[in-house]
């Protein structure tokens, strides 16, 4: 089962299972959820009438039970966008740690083992160095920006409470910004805006001088990840999903898919609304070491990564 169905992460892993049912005769039954029943309808029309695909319109944060039995749960349904932390953050911390008790329960009930995709936002500010799994830095609780990292963190714990209280076998994975051709139109998201930018011939807009450093992750590499954390992950453990040769600042990012797009980058004034939504966190790059032990192993570097989301979408 895939929450967060049609999502920048979860809707390309339901393309790998179904490219494997399709042309390996793999034979995984998938059920796929998400609260927009069109969306999924546009998403996966080619899948649509498969017999192994099943689709549920549902939203996590109310409580489900599923006839159809279950094996795994891969559990992505999370707002990500930075306009809605702000907009709407009660529903925000509501998806987030409703979500993740009512996936845990169904696990109870199914004896499935559940994948978790939480943010490489529960690390909170850097004391300097790179992140790694048992880290935890500064986050305020009293901004409002605050309600996506913490509440990402409180579902974490839910995850390791029901693994010790009910016996629930759960992994986690902490994706760092990832990008590629399943991100929405209207993702607000740095990478995405100038990548949509990029795609309308339009110069890249920035809100900031952009010296963030960040790590990045193309899609297809991050899927091969939650795959590995999946079915080679220690339950009760955390894995960081990020490309260690895809370390780069926000403005260094603009200015390659500038390069690509033949376009060039500029600087506005972000709105206040805006500003609010942007992480106060400088420096956010996450140490792979941990997965690279599963064995591992990122292909896109981050040039292949944007020619490839910009030569996908602008061919759509």
């Amino acid at each position: 089962m895939i929450t967060g169905a049609t999502g920048l992460i979860c809707s390309y892993i339901v393309d790998i299972l179904m490219y494997l049912n399709l042309y390996s005769d793999a034979n995984i039954r998938i059920i796929a959820m998400n609260r927009n029943k069109t969306m999924a309808m546009k998403r996966f029309s080619i899948y649509w009438n498969n017999s192994l695909f099943y689709y549920i319109q549902h939203d996590v944060a109310i409580p489900i039970s599923v006839e159809i039995p279950i094996d795994y749960i891969i559990h992505g349904a999370s707002s990500a966008s930075p306009a809605k932390y702000i907009s709407n953050p009660i529903d925000t911390m509501k998806a987030n740690i409703e979500g993740v008790v009512n996936m845990l329960n169904l696990a109870e009930i199914s004896h499935a083992k559940v994948l978790y995709i939480s943010s490489g936002e529960v690390y909170g500010e850097s004391d300097g160095n790179d992140f790694i799994e048992s880290y935890s830095g500064p986050i305020d609780p009293l901004l409002i920006r605050s309600c996506y990292p913490i509440s990402k963190r409180a579902a974490e714990t839910m995850c390791i409470a029901y693994q010790e209280q009910k016996n629930i076998e759960v992994v986690i994975a902490r994706p760092c910004h990832i990008y590629g051709h399943t991100m929405m139109e209207n993702d607000d998201r740095a990478v995405s805006q100038f990548i949509n930018n990029a795609l309308r011939h339009e110069d890249i807009i920035m809100k900031s001088k952009g010296m963030q450093l960040r790590s990045y992750c193309y899609i297809a590499d991050c899927a091969t990840a939650i795959f590995t954390i999946l079915l080679y992950g220690k339950s009760g453990n955390a894995y960081n999903v990020a490309n260690r040769d895809s370390v780069i600042t926000i403005s260094e990012l603009a200015n390659r898919i500038a390069k690509v797009a033949g376009q060039k980058v500029i600087i506005q004034t972000a709105t206040d609304i805006e500003s609010k939504g942007y992480s106060s966190v400088t420096k956010a790059v996450l140490n792979p070491s941990k997965i690279e032990q599963l064995g591992w192993k990122p292909l896109y570097s981050i040039e292949d990564g944007i020619s490839q989301t910009i030569n996908v979408l602008s061919n759509l």
